[in-house]
């Protein structure tokens, strides 16, 4: 049992026994299929715990020169990048860290073709498979009028030379059944070009390390498209499979306030250092709290920044809250913290983790001059 007494409020925390446990079920997939997976940085990019990723994965994805320096610099494993777009100033950076890297559109390959043959980086081009189940149009990458990647109607096969490999993305936090149905598209549209390629990326999305994961199904699934495409390398790139459920987010009640229902300002901001529970949006869970009513005492928890809509929702405790309680959010290690901003100028949350031994060390504490050098 981890002691969160030794943890500074408020403080993203991170579990290394708990990723370990992450680590290898992946590792068990990429034994048992072959797959390369490699951790995609837009969703877990706690580089202080890259030395233990690296024991196991491939290496990392980018999305931008920044997250592929940080591969480069603090994996230093392999470096695949994507991006919407690359610029002319950020291009020759960009290969130099990379190993791979995928383009958005036949324009940018075009564009940038010399330069990434020249620094002899296998490139890619993302197709979008206009096929996707997942029901929230903001994580949705093959929604309509989507800007990520070429549809089959304008694909180009003319322009292929050069290229390696296909890359499509279009799950988030789904299951092995939702891989199937996007890979039965992906081959009905471009099945035809896979010959001619040395790889295939199957993006992120794959919510593997969760409890109730098809793992098997999985397994059978990767194993069944390799046998058809022997000679391509799989390659996967979860972010949240890497994160999920390794640590908390640790927070204090700062007051409680009556409006017709009891109400709990903590000491971070929902808007500013937990946003993707607007965005989505999700519930997180609390520990010791339940839904509203389940317990005797509801409380609405809220943020700590002048945004009126900067509040979580409605949760019930055994006892009252009282100011300086912790409230302590479970899973905000994968997407929650790379997030987070410094909106409001309130106090960004401290990082730190529990090593394997139960024993907390203090990482990071964010200062003022942070907060001003980003304006």
């Amino acid at each position: 049992m981890l002691d969160y007494s030794q943890v500074p409020s408020p403080c993203f925390v991170l579990d290394e026994t708990r990723l370990r446990r992450n680590m290898e079920i992946l590792d068990d997939i990429q034994k048992k299929t072959g797959v390369k997976i490699i951790c995609a940085l837009k969703g877990y990019s706690f580089w202080r715990s890259f030395p233990l990723i690296g024991e196991y994965l491939a290496g990392a994805t980018a999305s931008s020169l920044n997250e592929a320096r940080l591969a480069r610099e603090e994996m230093n494993k392999e470096v695949h990048v994507f991006a919407p777009v690359y610029e002319d100033d950020e291009i020759d950076a960009i290969l130099d860290a990379a190993d791979h890297i995928t383009f958005n559109s036949f324009s940018q390959w075009q564009r940038y073709k010399d330069k990434t043959l020249a620094h002899g980086v296998s490139a890619g081009i993302r197709v979008n498979p206009e096929f996707s189940t997942v029901e929230t149009d903001l994580y949705n990458p093959c929604g309509k009028f989507s800007r990520l990647g070429v549809t089959e109607k304008e694909f180009k096969p003319e322009l292929l030379d050069g290229i390696d490999g296909l890359h499509f993305h279009a799950l988030c936090e789904q299951d092995a059944d939702a891989l199937e149905g996007v890979l039965a598209a992906f081959e009905k549209h471009f099945g035809k070009y896979l010959p001619q390629m040395k790889w295939v990326n199957f993006g992120g999305g794959h919510h593997i390390t969760r409890k109730d994961y098809h793992r098997d199904e999985l397994v059978r699934i990767l194993k069944d498209f390799s046998a058809r495409y022997p000679h391509l390398q799989v390659i996967m790139e979860p972010g949240e499979a890497i994160g999920w459920q390794t640590g908390e987010l640790v927070t204090s009640v700062g007051d409680i306030v009556h409006n017709e229902m009891d109400i709990a300002i903590l000491n971070v901001s929902i808007s500013a250092h937990m946003p993707d529970c607007l965005e989505m949006p999700y519930r997180p869970s609390v520990i010791g709290a339940a839904f509203p009513g389940e317990k005797a005492h509801t409380y609405k928890l809220t943020g700590n920044s002048c945004l009126a809509g900067d509040q979580l929702g409605d949760f019930s405790f055994d006892e009252p809250l009282k100011v300086g309680d912790r409230i302590i959010f479970e899973d905000m290690i994968h997407y929650t913290m790379v997030k987070t901003t410094f909106f409001n100028g309130v106090r960004h949350p401290s990082i730190g983790k529990f090593d394997e031994n139960g024993k907390f060390h203090l990482l990071h504490k964010f200062t003022y001059e942070q907060f001003k050098e980003k304006l």
